[in-house]
């Protein structure tokens, strides 16, 4: 590396730059406009249509000057295309770093203060659009880090090549992916202080890969239509205070098997759990943690993923299914959520 390169660009290369939308994307001047680009696995860039970016020697950091009839014709939310020095071939993207943050401000300040309700919304994987171009969003709490990224094999795990925009004081980072689809795999990676790489699952991801692969999963939007509004109005006036409940606990994982010694699926579960429990009379099914764990043996009491519905029963809109045939049943949910128990899995 240039002993000459200024220190945010040295600290950008070195993936400790605290701040990559400072330097990244496209800055502009009087005269037009500069575009900016790090790309650790390409062995040469391209902007949109406009050429050859040129590599600062000695770092994986491509410039491109435009002047300023370039810059006025130069899209808000312009592609790079690169080649790969892995596999030799040619890819392209909308660069991330030409979009502005996506968290509102009182979302941050809620999330600060403890009062926001609805934090799944908030972190966590996203599949949104913005400005036309579909993409997923990212952000996840990490106050005590220098860098966070997100890694995924779109970008071959490698956590130099989509580091997040820090949202000050709130102490979560996020970054809005262009291009990526429900189903790819991904991770954050985090620098922290005294300079340890962690590599961790998303803590709020919705899905997550089966064990014993520990990824977290871009969920799909839910295609699930609902069949239990008669439960929910019946819910409403339902005197809970004054009415016998009687509840069948039940462990998906251990109550029945199918026929090759597998899992039910929650479909399966569906099927032949709710007619036994409505047959016995029960008013409520509780479920034994559904949510995602590395352990069989444990039952779902160290959990990896709160908000991710294990793979090992299926996707989050088979849970849904099973919820809904409860609620047609007239069976009302349980769900052990539980806080008190972490894995070593990261």
């Amino acid at each position: 590396m240039s002993s000459k390169l200024p220190y945010p660009l040295a600290m950008l290369q070195r993936g400790e730059s605290h701040d990559p939308f400072g330097l990244l994307g496209r800055h502009d001047d009087d005269q037009g406009s500069l575009v900016r680009a790090f790309m650790p696995s390409a062995e040469r860039v391209d902007l949109d249509d406009l050429g050859e970016m040129q590599r600062i020697p000695n770092t994986d950091i491509f410039e491109f000057t435009l002047d300023r009839a370039q810059s006025d014709a130069l899209p808000q939310h312009y592609s790079l295309s690169w080649i790969d020095k892995a596999d030799g071939e040619r890819h392209s993207a909308v660069s991330p770093y030409t979009f502005a943050p996506t968290l509102a401000d009182l979302d941050l300040h809620l999330f600060g203060e403890g009062r926001h309700h609805h934090v799944y919304r908030l972190l966590g994987a996203h599949l949104i659009e913005i400005d036309g171009v579909p993409g997923c969003r990212f952000a996840v709490w990490a106050p005590a880090v220098k860098r966070a990224s997100v890694v995924g094999d779109f970008n071959g795990w490698n956590g130099l090549r989509h580091p997040m925009r820090n949202r000050g004081g709130s102490g979560v980072w996020e970054l809005f992916i262009p291009g990526l689809q429900a189903g790819d795999l991904y991770k954050f990676e985090f620098i922290s202080r005294d300079g340890h790489r962690l590599l961790k699952a998303d803590p709020y991801g919705q899905a997550m890969t089966l064990r014993p692969d520990t990824a977290s999963r871009i969920a799909p939007p839910s295609d699930h239509q609902w069949q239990d509004g008669e439960w929910l109005t019946r819910r409403e006036h339902w005197r809970w205070m004054q009415q016998p409940m009687s509840i069948y606990e039940v462990h998906p994982g251990s109550w029945r098997l199918s026929a090759d010694g597998d899992f039910l699926d929650f479909h399966e579960l569906a099927d032949q759990l709710v007619p036994y429990v409505q047959d016995l009379g029960y008013t409520h099914i509780e479920l034994l943690p559904v949510m995602e764990h590395p352990l069989d043996e444990s039952w779902g009491y160290q959990v990896s993923g709160y908000f991710a519905p294990s793979a090992r029963f299926g996707d989050p809109d088979g849970l849904r299914y099973l919820i809904d045939r409860c609620h047609q049943a007239g069976i009302g949910v349980i769900l052990d959520w539980v806080p008190g128990h972490f894995p070593k899995d990261e």
